[in-house]
């Protein structure tokens, strides 16, 4: 089967996204990096992108320029991701999706819930696939997860519990690090902080695993830090659709915790819980029975646990080879076999009503707030 052609924007040299990209895009075959632009500073981009063996032709210096070197091209990129900076996501989403491109966009898919609507409705205009990275939800054990849930394996879901906290921010002589600041400046970051950098993936995979969507939440921010605007601490309660309780704590002040995200579900049945690192094994405790640990890799796991495993039981897969989950289902709905598991435009713009809600929520000492957009209402 002939490779697809893959572009990247954004993710360049010292990109923290951009390697996990790549090396997830390029593990099982299925796409080639044929075109770039991976820098805001357009010559460091060119001279960058043909060091990871691009042609000279498709090395972009901006994305504007790729647009329109890649448009008409009759090899042009069958997928682009777009790995920039927050409030870029909407304009380069737009333009590619409305040039017939398929995209893949990082979270937070767009700033505001009217880009996010306005974005479905490109995508589903134009025929193309819109996808947002929510590489977690890609991992075998998740989808294995998902599918116990669906089966009754623990019943209906009572609860479901989360939270996305580390504390690699937690240091104020490093407020001002570039790498660090942005996530607290509006002017970039949008609305939120650490609720729509790391609390959104958590939002997700509570809505994901659970089969259902958040209808309404209650938010309480903090900013531990007085020099920053947008909050790096929060406590989220939600409900789902069909009336699941949900917790979520995130924070980026938690010294002591590394990447530190987690999830359990709470069944009349049963519970299940999974951690990101200890990502190879669901803990699986059925109602008066013993707990249970279901390992990547052993028999009777869902097709698409079996599916998206590449190596033995008790070898890890990582976090790079969750983000190439997401591509072998990006490969496939490009074929023509779509994945149930993809996260599409409906799921970034879900996140962004979610985010946005939030933001009101806790400007209004948490006060319960419809969560979903105005579209899906």
């Amino acid at each position: 089967m002939a490779k697809l052609n893959w572009g990247m924007i954004g993710g360049g040299l010292g990109s923290q996204i951009g390697p996990a990209h790549r090396l997830g895009a390029l593990a099982d075959g299925h796409f080639t990096l044929a075109a770039g632009a991976l820098d805001h500073r357009p010559d460091v981009g060119r001279d960058y992108a043909q060091s990871l063996g691009i042609a000279p032709d498709r090395a972009y210096g901006d994305w504007r320029e790729m647009l329109m070197g890649e448009r008409n091209r009759p090899d042009r990129c069958d997928l682009v991701t777009v790995a920039t900076p927050n409030a870029t996501h909407f304009d380069i989403t737009k333009a590619f999706l409305e040039a017939g491109f398929h995209v893949l966009c990082e979270k937070p898919m767009t700033m505001t819930v009217e880009e996010g609507e306005e974005i479905v409705r490109i995508a589903a205009r134009s025929g193309r696939i819109c996808a947002v990275n929510y590489c977690y939800s890609a991992y075998p054990m998740i989808r294995q997860a998902r599918a116990m849930v669906r089966a009754g394996d623990i019943g209906a879901v009572r609860l479901v519990v989360t939270n996305f906290s580390h504390g690699h921010h937690g240091d104020a002589a490093d407020a001002e690090n570039p790498r660090v600041r942005w996530r607290y400046d509006p002017a970039v970051a949008g609305v939120s902080g650490q609720f729509a950098d790391c609390g959104i993936h958590a939002l997700h995979m509570a809505s994901f695993i659970c089969d259902d969507q958040v209808e309404t939440l209650s938010a309480d921010f903090a900013s531990t830090l007085p020099s920053r605007t947008l909050e790096d601490d929060a406590m989220v309660n939600f409900r789902l659709s069909r009336g699941t309780v949900g917790r979520l704590w995130t924070s980026s002040v938690a010294i002591g915790r590394q990447h530190g995200f987690d999830i359990q579900v709470f069944g009349e049945t049963g519970g299940l819980r999974w951690a990101s690192e200890q990502p190879n094994q669901l803990i699986y405790t059925p109602l008066g029975g013993r707990t249970q640990i279901i390992e990547k890799g052993e028999s009777g796991l869902c097709d698409d646990a079996k599916r998206l495993s590449r190596v033995a039981i008790a070898h890890p897969e990582g976090f790079p080879l969750a983000v190439a989950n997401i591509y072998c289902d990006l490969a496939d709905a490009i074929r023509g076999t779509p994945r149930d598991g993809l996260p599409l435009a409906e799921a970034g713009l879900r996140s962004m009503a979610a985010v946005h809600s939030a933001v009101a929520s806790a400007r209004a000492k948490g006060a319960w707030v419809d969560a979903r957009p105005p579209m899906f209402r």
